[in-house]
């Protein structure tokens, strides 16, 4: 299971309504695209697919794409960073939190619990 959660440093709170797009590479190496959502107003995407893979094939790559470019139009702002793709290798069975922290001009991500 994969969950993530934004917060936007610059203004100190979550941000909501920030499209996301998890996929997972395939044994050829083509990406596929698992699902999309959106952050909540707590910043969470409750809704994430599973990675849909059996467990006994071992670590998975696994990509999260934030449409940050979104979120900031909506706001009036011009985004520096348009997406931010985070791309990390997970065991199917092991429960994953990937934090995006925020702000106009960098973000930072980490692997949460």
């Amino acid at each position: 299971m994969i969950s993530t959660h934004i917060l936007d440093t610059s203004e100190g709170r979550p941000a909501a309504d920030v499209p996301v797009e998890l996929s997972r590479r395939t044994a050829d190496g083509t990406w596929i695209v698992l699902g999309t959502s959106a952050t909540n107003a707590d910043g969470r995407c409750p809704d994430l697919p599973a990675l849909g893979v059996d467990p006994a094939a071992g670590p998975v790559d696994v990509r999260l794409v934030f449409d940050v470019g979104a979120y900031r139009r909506a706001r009036g702002e011009t985004p520096f960073f348009p997406e931010v793709r985070v791309v990390f290798t997970a065991d199917p069975e092991t429960p994953y939190h990937v934090p995006l922290l925020l702000n106009p001009y960098g973000y930072s991500v980490y692997r949460g619990s």
